[in-house]
C-alpha cells in the first residue's frame, strides 16, 4: 500500500546498514514485498541520494557504499539506550576511547528524538567509568574494529603475533570468526590457515592487522558456541605454576564465590569439588585460593607453596601487630583501679 511505502523505506534503509550486503531476496522476506518491489524502493533510495549499490555473485544483492553520502544512522529506542550504555561503559578496557565515547554520545543524543534525548543525556551526565590500568592491558580500539568488520565479512586477515614466550613477532594468516571478551582482556577466536586449525589470540599481542580482500566460507565453531569454546581453551592452556585444591563446598558454590570458568571446577561429589588455581601469576593464585572460603587441601608446585607460606606470615604480622597495639591503647586508657 502507498501508505506503507515511508516506514518500508526507512526499514529497508535500517536493515542495509545492518549487513554489509543483502540478497534481494532476504530483503523481500524481511520486508514482506515481492523482489520487484524491492527494486523499485532501491530505486527510491538511488534517486533521494543513497549510495546502494548492486552486487555481483550468484544471485546478486545490494549493499550501502561507504563515502561522505551515507544516511543518517537509524535506531529504535530500545537500540538507541543500548548504544549509549554500550558507550559509557565498554570504554573502561579500550585506549584512549574515554573522550572518544563522550563525543560519540553527545552526537547520538542530537540526532535522537525528544523522547528518547533526555534518558540518554541522563546517561551521560550520571554515569562515569573508572580507569583500570592495573587490571591488565587495554586494546587499542581501531584493532578491535578492524578484527570486528574482517570476522563480520568473512575476510582473511594477516598480523604478527607475538605468543606469551615469544620475543619477536610471527607471522599469522587466519580466517576469522568472534572476538569474546573474558577477564578484562579480548581474544580473537580464528582458524589458523598455516595450522589448519582453530586458535585464540589475545588482542594486546596482535599487531599490524591487514586484510586481504579475500573472502572464505564460515567454519562452524566446535561445540557451536564460541564464547564456551574459548573458555575451555583459557581454563586448560598451559600455565607457570600448579596449583589444584580440593574444596569442601559445592562446586555450584565455588563457582559463584569464585567467579571461575566451569571447566576449572569439577564436581566431586555434592560437598565437594576440585578447582584448578593454576596460573601465570603468584599473587593471583594467592586470591583465587583466598576467595575459596572454605576449607581445602592444596596440591601445587614448591614456588606456590612458599610465595602462600610468606603471604600467610605477612597477613599473621599483621594481623598480631594491630591486635597489640589495641590491646595497649585499651591498657593506657583504662581507668585506674583503687585499692581495697
Amino acid at each position: 500500500m502507498t501508505s506503507d511505502l515511508p516506514a518500508r523505506m526507512l526499514r529497508l534503509l535500517s536493515l542495509l546498514q545492518t549487513r554489509r550486503e543483502w540478497s534481494g531476496t532476504d530483503l523481500s522476506e524481511r520486508l514482506g514485498v515481492t523482489t520487484r518491489t524491492v527494486r523499485r524502493d532501491i530505486d527510491r533510495l538511488r534517486e533521494l541520494g543513497y549510495p546502494v549499490e548492486g552486487t555481483t555473485g550468484h544471485a546478486g544483492g545490494y549493499r550501502l557504499a561507504s563515502g561522505t553520502a551515507m544516511p543518517p544512522l537509524l535506531l529504535d529506542d530500545d537500540e538507541a539506550i543500548a548504544t549509549a550504555v554500550a558507550l559509557r561503559t565498554a570504554a573502561g578496557h579500550l585506549t584512549g576511547m574515554e573522550e572518544t565515547s563522550l563525543r560519540a554520545l553527545a552526537k547520538l543524543e542530537q540526532v535522537l528524538p525528544a523522547r528518547l534525548r533526555t534518558h540518554v543525556a541522563s546517561l551521560q551526565q550520571t554515569t562515569a567509568a573508572i580507569d583500570w590500568d592495573s587490571c591488565g592491558p587495554r586494546v587499542d580500539p581501531e584493532l578491535l574494529a578492524t578484527l570486528a568488520v574482517a570476522c563480520r565479512d568473512h575476510e582473511i586477515i594477516t598480523f604478527d603475533y607475538t605468543t606469551r614466550g615469544g620475543t619477536t613477532p610471527a607471522p599469522r594468516r587466519v580466517e576469522p570468526h568472534h572476538l569474546v571478551a573474558s577477564g578484562g582482556l579480548w581474544y580473537l577466536l580464528a582458524h589458523d590457515t598455516g595450522k589448519e586449525d582453530w586458535r585464540i589470540y589475545r588482542l594486546d599481542r596482535v599487531a599490524q592487522p591487514t586484510p586481504t580482500r579475500r573472502r572464505f566460507t564460515p567454519r562452524t565453531v566446535p561445540g557451536g558456541d564460541p564464547a564456551a569454546y574459548v573458555a575451555t581453551k583459557i581454563a586448560t592452556a598451559p600455565t607457570r605454576h600448579r596449583a589444584v585444591a580440593t574444596v569442601h563446598a559445592p562446586a555450584e558454590t565455588v563457582r559463584r564465590r569464585t567467579g571461575a570458568l566451569p571447566d576449572r571446577v569439577k564436581p566431586l561429589n555434592e560437598n565437594a569439588c576440585i578447582v584448578d588455581c593454576s596460573g601465570n601469576h603468584l599473587p593471583g593464585i594467592a586470591q583465587h585460593l583466598a576467595a575459596l572460603d572454605a576449607n581445602y587441601t592444596l596440591d601445587a608446585d614448591p614456588q606456590v607453596t612458599d610465595y602462600l607460606r610468606h603471604t600467610a606470615e605477612r597477613l599473621h604480622h599483621a594481623a598480631t601487630s594491630q591486635a597489640g597495639q589495641q590491646a595497649q591503647s585499651s591498657d593506657t586508657h583504662a581507668p585506674a583501679q583503687r585499692p581495697s
